[in-house]
């Protein structure tokens, strides 16, 4: 059984530098609760994005298709917002993802966001695990579109922040009604920016996987769990209110410099 966290960030916020003792920091918590490894989702309008490749391949190894770091594989990943407002997470081989964005560099201005439609005809060029992510999230919902379009995806996002802000059963009905209407799959992501958020869920797949075609089909054939952590409100609060306190400290330091 290999765990695996699908849609995780490393940095505290979009407009925050990469840090990297804080990245480190974050991927020795992930193992320490009890994740072997993570799809590193970065957002494709994050604040200088290829900082974070830049420092990772000068200092870890990469393989097969993931880095290894203190025990950890991390897959490369990026999440993406579509004109239409929603989120879209794409997982693959660091190659793809660099492309991918270096696609993206015009559709980084929120006037500007790409198509849905079209950011699946890019992403289908490259062989990526392709996830909706919080679909129904009162900001960045994706069941507006149509079912023709959705089906384009792999999985749907069960995310941690909203089993927290909506309910764990609640929101779980409505998701797992959403799936099999679309017939899609559905798979864990913490969503978390801090480390005190790791573990509130994650997969547990029955097979070891080295790269994104392995673990895609496992989640095809079902051969993978989604667990929740007894105490992911409060890991959830805890990381959003650490989260919250360290932005401020932040933009203090920036205004400072």
């Amino acid at each position: 059984m290999i765990t695996i966290d699908l849609h995780s960030h490393v940095k505290i916020s979009k407009k925050s530098d990469f840090m990297p003792d804080y990245f480190e920091e974050m991927i020795r918590e992930a193992k320490q609760n009890g994740l072997a490894s993570i799809a590193m989702t970065e957002h494709f309008n994050t604040r200088r994005f290829l900082d974070i490749y830049d420092y990772i391949d000068a200092n870890f190894t990469y393989v097969d298709g993931y880095y290894f770091v203190h025990g950890v594989r991390i897959f490369p990943g990026i999440e993406v917002d579509v004109q239409e407002v929603g989120h879209i997470l794409l997982i693959g081989d660091r190659n793809a993802i660099l492309e991918v964005r270096a696609a993206l560099e015009p559709y980084t201005e929120k006037r500007h966001f790409i198509p849905f439609a079209q950011l699946m005809d890019i992403a289908e060029h490259y062989e990526l695990l392709k996830i909706g992510a919080h679909p129904f999230r009162e900001s960045t919902p994706l069941t507006h579109l149509p079912k023709e379009q959705l089906q384009r995806l792999d999985a749907f996002d069960m995310n941690g922040k909203d089993l927290y802000a909506y309910g764990i059963e609640d929101y779980q009905a409505r998701l797992n009604t959403f799936a099999e209407e679309i017939g899609l799959p559905i798979v864990g992501g913490s969503d978390t920016h801090q480390f005190l958020q790791y573990g509130a869920i994650m997969n547990e797949v029955g097979r070891d996987f080295r790269t994104v075609t392995e673990l895609k089909a496992a989640i095809r054939e079902g051969d993978y769990q989604v667990k929740l952590a007894d105490d992911l409100y409060l890991k959830v609060k805890a990381a959003t209110l650490v989260k919250k306190y360290m932005k401020r400290s932040l933009a203090a330091e920036q205004q400072t410099v």
